[in-house]
């Protein structure tokens, strides 16, 4: 049986009281492959910009011997955009564009250098890619720098990860 095994005694009476998990039982039952520990996540979008990062990510996966976690996180908009109503509220928008960037992922000759695996994820773009980052124990983050107008309205994606992130994150220009 897979997941945590309660144990039963020896005399075939039930316990009375249930044994509880420790918490790193917990962890180990939801955690990643074990192939993908310790790699480099990468967030991408298809844009210039990731894709910039995905290559700098790609050498430094490489190098290190480590796999690739290249991570889509899918668009979510407020409902007030639509419905104007407060407060805000946040609606998922079906995201097709993971599956065309994993075609287009998997058809490319540099990602045969080393293991990956395209996650998807909805939500904030920070905190999905920490989450990514701590679910798979990632050495590091590589993102891409934001530019223009949304960057300067609302904060970077770089740069707030980088204020909040629990291992190091490496922003590619």
């Amino acid at each position: 049986m897979a997941g945590y095994e309660l144990p039963e005694p020896a005399d075939g009476k039930p316990l009375a009281e249930p044994a509880a998990v420790p918490e790193a039982d917990c962890e180990a039952r939801t955690s990643c492959d074990p192939a993908f520990r310790h790699g480099v996540v990468v967030g991408f979008d298809g844009s210039v910009s990731s894709e910039r990062a995905l290559s700098y990510a790609i050498g430094m996966a490489r190098r290190s011997g480590s796999a690739l976690i290249i991570v889509h996180v899918a668009n979510r908009l407020p409902a007030t955009v639509w419905a104007g109503c407060e407060p805000p509220v946040f609606v998922d928008v079906p995201d097709h564009r993971t599956e065309v960037l994993g075609l287009e992922l998997a058809c490319a000759d540099h990602l045969s250098e080393v293991p990956w695996i395209l996650v998807e994820r909805g939500g904030d773009i920070c905190h999905e890619l920490e989450e990514v980052g701590r679910e798979y124990e990632a050495d590091a983050i590589v993102v891409g720098g934001t530019h223009g107008i949304i960057g300067k309205i609302f904060g970077s994606v770089a740069g707030r990860l980088a204020r909040r992130a629990q291992r190091p994150v490496v922003v590619i220009p």
